[in-house]
Parts: structure tokens; C-alpha cells; sequence
């Protein structure tokens, strides 16, 4: 694998404010706009702080995913909610934390230990979470590890 890759991606306003996010690697476009808690927001648009705490949870994903194949860990669900917290610092807004809700069902209950040090590892590994200032955190306390029925 290369060292250095880049992700293009152009920006066209539409109107109010309200844009919409492209690249030439992709086929689909994203409807962006200011969050409704700010003036002249939009509700049912997806926002800046939207797509900064999708970029962490998806990075977690696929990251988790990877080590987890790597590492035989067998499970027929998981996924994982992310809460993004917007505030001021020091004068000025900034993405202060990243809260993931990991889930997982596992087809073998002595494994939990096992995959949540895999989760550990892989929000340690999340190439976004190392490029961001915010802090990113797992809270546990909700995940369901189940055998699936």
C-alpha cells in the first residue's frame, strides 16, 4: 500500500445554506447545511458535525472489521452509535468528543473479553481518531454481546 493517497471532493452552494458535497471517485452527492441549532439552519440535512462524527464511527467500522477478520473473531451483528459533542472552547466552537456505542453479537459468549480488547484496539488504530484533536471514547456499558439465536 502507497504511503500518501488523496480523496478529492468538490463543494457546490445551492441555496440558503445549503451545499452539495462531491468527488470524482464516487458516484453519489450529500446534501449539506448548517445544523438547525445554529441560524439559518436546516433541519434534515446532514451537517458538518454530522459527517466529522460519521468520519470517526465509519473509520472505527471498517477498522474493527478489519481486525476482526484478522483475528478470527466470529460474530453475526455489529454495529455502533456515535455521539458527537459540539461545544465552545476557548472561545470557539470545536468537536470536544466522540462517544462510540459498539454492539456486537457473538457466536461465542467466552468471547466478549476478546472482542471488546479488539474494539479497544481498533478506535486506537482509527487513522481519523489520530488525525482529529477531539477525544474519542468507547462507552461499553450498552453494548449487547448475545449469541444469536
Amino acid at each position: 500500500m502507497e504511503v500518501k493517497h488523496t480523496y478529492n471532493l468538490d463543494l457546490e452552494w445551492q441555496k440558503d445554506r445549503i451545499g452539495l458535497i462531491s468527488s470524482p471517485q464516487l458516484n453519489e452527492k450529500v446534501t449539506v447545511a448548517t445544523p438547525p441549532e445554529f441560524p439559518k439552519g436546516v433541519e434534515g440535512i446532514w451537517s458538518p458535525e454530522h459527517l466529522f462524527t460519521g468520519a470517526v464511527l465509519s473509520c472505527f467500522m471498517t477498522t474493527f472489521l478489519a481486525m476482526a477478520e484478522y483475528s478470527n473473531l466470529e460474530f453475526s451483528k455489529f454495529d455502533c452509535k456515535a455521539e458527537g459533542v459540539l461545544e465552545k472552547v476557548d472561545g470557539k466552537f470545536k468537536m470536544s468528543e466522540i462517544i462510540l456505542r459498539p454492539s456486537i453479537d457473538l457466536n461465542d459468549e467466552s468471547k466478549k473479553d476478546r472482542a471488546i480488547r479488539l474494539m479497544e484496539k481498533a478506535e486506537a488504530a482509527c487513522l481519523i481518531s489520530n488525525s482529529i484533536t477531539s477525544s474519542v471514547s468507547m462507552d461499553f456499558s450498552p453494548i449487547q454481546v448475545s449469541e444469536p439465536v
